[in-house]
């Protein structure tokens, strides 16, 4: 027994390598994908010029040693973990769906319907937008840090970012390929999503 059924988990589920392809070629899964990839790499490009900062700074033992552990921990912990593991498969199987099922408010919001902060389960809305706040925190908190330890944490937010946004491409290209991540969407418990608009 399929455990999604009677769930509005998307046509992508389950379709055959070339409906995959095809659904990961559609302009409302590109639109989708390439704004969430533009969302990351903008975020890369605004912490890259304080990270680089480094290269003109006198650092000692202790300022070096942190920036190699912030980067490789940024690079397992949220690079990995989050986006390999968990982020990046879901947004592109949830673009895949917008081949089959996109009303208004998903065409236009591709890229925050892809991230889960729109149409989404309870449980995915209340993670996704929690992550959000937290990472918003985070970036205002760091931004107070005194020199170099801005710089440094920035070192490593851009390497996880970095790893991220590589991994969404290579989510993506898989798709492009055929082969669709297989994990759940996480959509509404509703039948068409013209049905859901109002969930934003």
């Amino acid at each position: 027994m399929n455990p999604m059924a009677g769930r509005d988990t998307g046509a992508a589920m389950n379709s055959t390598p070339s409906d995959t392809a095809r659904a990961a070629r559609h302009p409302l899964a590109l639109w989708g994908i390439l704004g969430v990839c533009m969302l990351l790499g903008n975020a890369v490009l605004r912490l890259s010029g304080r990270a680089f900062d480094l290269a003109d700074m006198e650092l000692s033992a202790l300022h070096l040693a942190a920036v190699v552990v912030c980067v490789i921990f940024m690079v397992f912990a949220e690079g990995y973990r989050g986006f390999h593991q968990r982020f990046s498969p879901r947004v592109v199987q949830r673009a895949l769906t917008l081949a089959h099922e996109a009303g208004p408010v998903r065409a236009a919001l591709a890229p925050l319907f892809c991230m889960g902060l729109i149409q989404a389960t309870r449980r995915r809305l209340i993670a996704s937008w929690m992550l959000t706040a937290m990472i918003v925190g985070l970036i205002i908190a760091v931004s107070r840090l005194a020199a170099p330890w801005r710089e440094i944490v920035d070192a490593g937010v851009v390497a996880g970012l970095g790893t991220g946004l590589a991994s969404l491409l290579w989510w993506w290209t898989r798709a492009l390929a055929g082969r669709e991540p297989g994990v759940d969407p996480e959509l509404p418990a509703h039948g068409h999503p013209d049905e859901a608009e109002q969930a934003l």
